[in-house]
Parts: C-alpha cells; structure tokens; sequence
C-alpha cells in the first residue's frame, strides 16, 4: 500500500516550513498544481490535448538544480559522511565538487541524458504515486520502456547509479568512485527539486515562464549565505529504491506552493520591474527580476532552502549505502597519499565552519572559487604535422659545435666509436664500418 502524497508544511521549527500557501486563482486555472489530494486534481481532456502539444513544441527540459547548488550539495554531502569515508572523500572534494555539473554538461552531447534528471509524475493520472510501480521491471510493463524514457526516469537511474558505484567499491576503482560519486550526487540533488517531478517543469503551462532557472539557481546564489544548511549525518538506507521515491513524493507536495507564491509576489509587481530583459546571440532573454527573485525568497526561500538542507544528507546516504553494500572496504588503502596533519586540520577547519555557517564568509565554499583550467593530455601528432622546434642562434662569440652524428634507428642512442689510431687509413676504416652498420640497422624509419 503506498501512503498518500502529502504536502509537506505542518511541522515544527526543526521541520519543513509551516506557511502552507492558501488555494489562489493559479490553483483554480490549473487544479493539478494546486492540491494532490482534491477531486479537482484531474485534466479534461482538452487540458490534455494541450499539454501534448506543448510538450511536442517545447522538448527542451531545464537543467537541475544550478551548478552553484549542485556543487555545494555535493561538498556538504562530504560532511556528512562518518570518519570511515570522510578522510577519502575529503581528498577528492576537489574533483567531485567539480563534477557535480557533469551531468548536466553531457546533455549538450547525449541524447539519453536529458530524461535521467526529471519525472513527469502528474502524467500517470491523478494518483501517480498508487499508480506507478516502483520497481524498474514492473514500470515498464505497465507503462512500456519508452513512455518511462519520455516522461523521465529519474528515480531509477538513482539506484541504477547507486549499483554502479557499489561495483566500483568492490573493484577499489578510485577514479570510477570519484565520477559516480559526483553523478550519484547530481541525479539525487535533482530529486529534491519540485519542478523536476512535472509536466510544468518550467511554469510554462501557466504563464510563468523561467519559474525553474528562479527557484533552483537564482535564489540559491542570492541568498544561500542566509541560510541554515546544517544538514544531519546520513546513513545506511535500507531500500534505496523506496527512499528516493519518497524524496521525489515530498518534492511533488511542494508544487502547489511553487506556482501559488510566485503569483501572489507577481501581484505586488508591474511587468516592468517583474521581468528583465537580455538581448544575445540576435535573440532577446526574459527573466525575473533581482528585485522579483528577493520579494519572492520571502515568501518560498525557507522552501528551497529545507530542500537544499535535505539533499546532502540523502547523497551521504546513497554513497554509505553503496560503500557497505560492497563490503566496506578499506578507503584509505585507495587513497594516493595517506592524509597529512594538515589536511585532517583543514577537513577539522571546514566542519566546524559548517556548522557555524560560515562556509562564504571564511570562503571554504567551493562552488565560489573559481575553477581552474583542467589540463589537456599532450597530443601526438604525425611528423609532418608538427612544427620544427625552434632552437636558439649561439652567441657570435662562440665556436659553432660540430653535428652529432644521427642515429641509426628510431628510439636508440649514437654509439660511440673508439677510434684506435689517428692515420688516415684507421680514419677510413672507421667510417666504412659505421655505414654498414647503418645500413643493417635500418629497419624502414630512417
């Protein structure tokens, strides 16, 4: 039996947020944003007519959370994780902060990307969480493999993910461990964005458009310093299939909110000071406002910020899980240099300043520094292709030196040769042995 969606505002200080929105017009145009649970929640058939359209006219899926998010999820995630892990995982931070955008950066070459990181669920009726099987097997036998692809799969490729890293536990692969880390962290980040679960994903269906690029990276790079992300320790999870579905249901009760708040702030806004507008590459942007993108943090800030707040903790959970899963294997063993003083009085420094909220104004926030230029692997080309290297003219005073004599087959050094007598006739003697040594040595490359 699969417990109801619910809308997650109700409980104390340490919980979700209390300020549950009150039904606005938005929720009376487009009643399947508005209450999960209402009678009202089910499209007609022209409302479905027309999300088919739209859908067939507008295939682009934003991205998930910002990069700025993502990064700081994944490095937070490393605080969370018991002392068995952390010491590797704090010497990698580096590279899986820097591969927390991954995967939103293959979409722009992948084509089976861009429907890891979303699921429609508002398409599979009006019940989708009764009505969706939960194991990938069971989905697609309902529903069929490419209507899931269509609408999204993200709760899969969660523990399909997850799976993957476990094998890379098992083998002791450092550098699989690193990039699955990275993407495990990424795809479960995803689940905790509201508009990743709906057809709607960018308010387009009710004229909010950019509502997505709002709520997951504007406001999280405007205000993230105010807020509390002290999120608990994670742990072992005993289904993770079922946890990140629980996570993709909490995210779905947050939808009526999103959409219900933005219009209440747009009220207080003409469109002039609502929207900005950017003209490139010979085509003109709108977005919200600064000023919007404020006076909208008030009303949905403490929304984004407890979903900020949750995800490291399920990322440390997921990679716990995977890590015991494959037998809880040495870290330490897989790290390339055993951690100095130093670097375990630099993880010591960065906990305590989470903890004290001061990951910006210490600027331990990786996600604010700016990346360095990852450095590209030589490249070999022909011969003929590569330039002459340049050499330097000796000085005039200098005597010019005398050649050295070439080699006589690729990859081998000049030999030596020990010359025994100074006559003329020796002289010669030594040069005609050299050529025929030169000639049978030759195998083509000369």
């Amino acid at each position: 039996m699969h417990s109801p969606v619910r809308r997650p505002f109700e409980t104390g200080p340490d919980g979700p947020p209390k300020n549950e929105p009150s039904k606005t017009k938005n929720a009376q145009q487009f009643p399947n944003f508005a209450d999960p649970l209402s009678a009202a929640y089910r499209f007609n058939m022209k409302k479905q007519l027309f999300l088919l359209v739209l859908i067939l006219l507008c295939p682009f899926m934003s991205p998930g959370w910002g990069f700025f998010a993502h990064k700081t999820i994944n490095q937070i995630a490393v605080y969370a994780l018991p002392k068995t892990m952390q010491g590797f995982y704090f010497q990698h931070l580096p590279q899986i902060v820097r591969l927390a955008s991954a995967a939103d950066e293959r979409r722009e070459d992948d084509p089976t990307e861009a429907n890891k990181h979303f699921i429609d669920m508002d398409h599979f009726g009006e019940d989708p969480f009764g009505m969706m099987p939960k194991a990938w097997e069971k989905a697609t036998a309902k529903y069929s493999a490419d209507t899931l692809r269509k609408y999204g799969t993200l709760p899969w490729v969660v523990v399909d993910v997850k799976d993957k890293l476990t094998e890379a536990f098992r083998q002791r692969d450092t550098v699989a461990i690193v990039q699955l880390s990275a993407d495990l962290g990424h795809y479960v980040a995803d689940a905790f964005v509201p508009l990743h679960t709906t057809i709607n994903y960018d308010g387009q269906l009710t004229n909010q458009q950019g509502l997505h690029s709002l709520w997951e990276s504007k406001l999280p790079e405007r205000h993230l310093a105010e807020w509390k992300l002290d999120s608990d320790k994670g742990e072992y999870l005993k289904d993770p299939q079922r946890a990140i579905w629980q996570v993709i249901q909490e995210s779905y009760g947050f939808l009526g909110a999103t959409y219900d708040m933005e219009e209440k702030v747009t009220r207080t806004f003409t469109p002039e000071t609502k929207y900005v507008f950017s003209h490139k590459y010979g085509k003109t942007r709108r977005s919200y406002s600064d000023a919007f993108a404020d006076a909208y943090n008030k009303e949905v800030g403490a929304h984004v910020a407890y979903r900020l707040k949750q995800a490291p903790t399920m990322v440390a959970s997921m990679w716990i899980t995977a890590w015991q899963d494959a037998g809880k294997p040495d870290l330490e063993t897989l790290m390339a240099k055993k951690p100095s003083k130093e670097a375990k009085e630099q993880l010591e420094a960065q906990l305590k300043a989470w903890n004290k909220i001061e990951l910006i104004p210490q600027d331990l926030l990786l996600a604010l520094h700016k990346e360095k230029a990852v450095e590209k692997a030589d490249q070999i080309n022909s011969a003929q292709d590569m330039a002459p290297v340049p050499t330097e003219e000796a000085p005039a005073a200098a005597p010019a030196a005398a050649p050295a004599p070439a080699p006589t087959a690729p990859f081998t050094q000049p030999e030596k040769l020990k010359v025994k007598s100074k006559t003329a006739e020796g002289t010669t003697k030594q040069k005609d042995k050299k050529k025929k040594e030169a000639k049978k040595d030759n195998d083509g490359w000369n």
